[in-house]
C-alpha cells in the first residue's frame, strides 16, 4: 500500500513527526510504501541520503508554509496513493490536503499533540489567532478527515478541550519508536568517540529540543539544588536549542558550581543517540505538555528507565509498568524525580532496568502504528466514505 506523508518539514530538528514519519517509512516489510511530500527546500542538506521519496515543494518563508504548487501537486499526483497522512496542524499543508484529496482518496490527520490547552494557557495571545483559522480552515481539514489518530486516550480527551466547537471521527492508534538497529556494543563506542568526556561518568539524560515547553529550566534548577545527594552525578542536555536559550539556562548552573557536571553535546542522532541511550543511567523529561515522547519510547526500547512529569500524556503507562517515576511538572516535582530516583534501592532500580524493554516491545513498538494506519486506509477504501462515528 502506497501512503503519501504530508509535513511542513523532514528536518530531524524538527522533533517527534518527522522521526516518526521517517520510522513508518521504514517498515517496507510490512507493505508499508511511502513518499514525503514537504514545504523544505529541495536543496536541504538533510534530505540527502534518504531512502524514501521526498517531494520538497519549498522554500517557503513563514512558519505556515504556503506554497502554490502544493494543490496542484497533490492533484497530479493523489491516484498514485491509496491514502494520505497529514501530520501536525497549524500549516498549509492540511488545508492542501482538504481541498486537493477529499473525495479523491482517503485521508487522516495525526495532530501530533498540537490541539492540547497547554498551549492556550501558555500562549493566549497566539491560541486567538489560533482560534479565528480553526473556524476559518483548520475545523474543517479535521471534520472531513476519515480519521483523526490520536497515539493515546489521554490525548483524544485534551484535544476536545482546545476550541468551541469540534466534530471529527477520533481513532486512538499504537505509537511508539523504531527498536534500534545497531548493536550495544557499537552504539556505545560511537557515542564515548563523540563524547569521550563522559566516558565512565553516570549521568540522567535529557534528549530533545531545548524549548520552555520540555521544562528544561526546572530540571536545571531541581539538579541543583539536589546535585549534592550524588556528587557523583552528572547531567546530559541532548538537543537542538531553537530558541536561543542555552545561555540562559547555562548562568543557572555556572552560579550552582555545577559547570562541570551539566553536559551539551547538541543534537545526537543515529549511533550517537543510540549510544547515549545506553550509556545513561535514566532518562528525563520533566515537560509541560507531551502528547507522546518519542524519546521516551527509545529510551525503554535500551532498557532504560524515564522520569517523567505527568504531563507527558503516557505517564499513567509507566506507572502502571512501574517502569520509571512521575511528578508533577512543578519545580517541587521535578525536585521529587531526583530525590526518588537517588533513593531507590539497586533491586527497585534492576526490576525497571528489566522492565523498560517488555513495556517498550508490548506498548510502544511502531510497527503497530504501521499496522494500523494501513488497516484504516483498507477500511476506508473498502467501505468508500468515512465513519461519521465521531462527535
Amino acid at each position: 500500500m502506497r501512503i503519501l506523508h504530508i509535513i511542513r518539514t523532514i528536518n530531524p530538528e524538527a522533533g517527534g513527526p518527522a522521526e516518526a514519519v521517517r520510522t513508518l517509512i521504514s517498515y517496507k516489510n510490512l507493505g508499508y510504501e511511502g513518499e514525503v511530500l514537504t514545504q523544505d527546500a529541495p536543496d536541504a542538506p538533510y534530505l540527502k541520503g534518504l531512502n524514501f521519496p521526498v517531494h520538497a515543494l519549498g522554500p517557503v518563508h513563514s512558519t505556515y508554509g504556503y506554497t502554490a504548487k502544493m494543490i496542484p501537486w497533490l492533484k497530479k499526483n493523489a491516484s498514485r496513493f491509496d491514502g494520505a497522512v497529514v501530520n501536525g496542524l497549524w500549516n498549509y499543508g492540511g488545508i492542501a490536503a482538504y481541498q486537493a484529496l477529499r473525495g479523491q482518496i482517503p485521508y487522516v490527520v495525526f495532530p501530533h499533540g498540537m490541539l492540547d490547552p497547554y498551549f492556550k494557557a501558555a500562549y493566549p495571545l497566539k491560541h486567538f489567532k489560533k482560534l479565528c483559522y480553526w473556524l476559518s480552515a483548520e475545523y474543517r481539514v479535521l471534520k472531513e478527515a476519515n480519521y483523526v489518530l490520536f497515539t493515546s486516550n489521554a490525548e483524544k480527551d485534551l484535544a476536545e478541550k482546545t476550541f468551541p466547537i469540534y466534530r471529527w471521527n477520533p481513532h486512538v492508534v499504537p505509537y511508539g519508536a523504531d527498536h534500534p538497529h545497531i548493536q550495544r556494543s557499537e552504539a556505545l563506542r560511537a557515542f564515548y568517540e563523540a563524547a569521550p568526556y563522559l566516558e565512565g561518568k553516570r549521568f540522567l539524560l535529557f534528549l530533545g529540543r531545548i524549548h520552555p515547553k520540555k521544562g528544561v529550566d526546572l530540571m536545571l534548577e531541581a539538579f541543583a539544588k539536589t546535585a549534592a545527594l550524588d556528587p557523583d552525578l552528572h547531567l546530559v542536555i541532548a538537543g537542538p536549542d531553537q530558541v536561543g536559550w542555552r545561555q540562559e539556562l547555562q548562568t543557572v548552573i555556572d552560579k550552582a558550581g555545577l559547570t562541570s557536571r551539566v553536559h551539551w553535546p547538541g543534537m545526537l542522532k543515529g549511533a550517537l543517540k543510540w549510544g547515549a541511550f545506553y550509556a545513561c543511567e535514566a532518562f528525563i523529561l520533566p515537560s509541560h505538555q507531551e502528547n507522546f515522547g518519542i524519546a521516551v519510547a527509545e529510551a525503554l526500547a535500551c532498557g532504560k528507565p524515564v522520569l517523567l512529569s505527568d504531563q507527558v500524556n503516557i505517564a499513567p503507562d509507566i506507572k502502571a509498568d512501574n517502569v520509571g517515576l512521575v511528578e508533577p511538572d512543578t519545580l517541587e516535582g521535578t525536585l521529587n524525580l531526583f530525590r526518588r530516583w537517588h533513593g531507590l534501592s539497586q533491586e527497585e532500580r534492576a526490576r525497571m532496568y528489566a522492565q523498560a524493554p517488555v513495556t517498550f516491545r508490548t506498548r510502544y513498538d511502531m510497527k503497530e502504528n504501521a499496522k494500523t494506519i494501513l488497516r484504516l486506509f483498507e477500511d476506508a477504501r473498502t467501505n468508500g466514505s468515512r465513519d461519521s462515528s465521531g462527535k
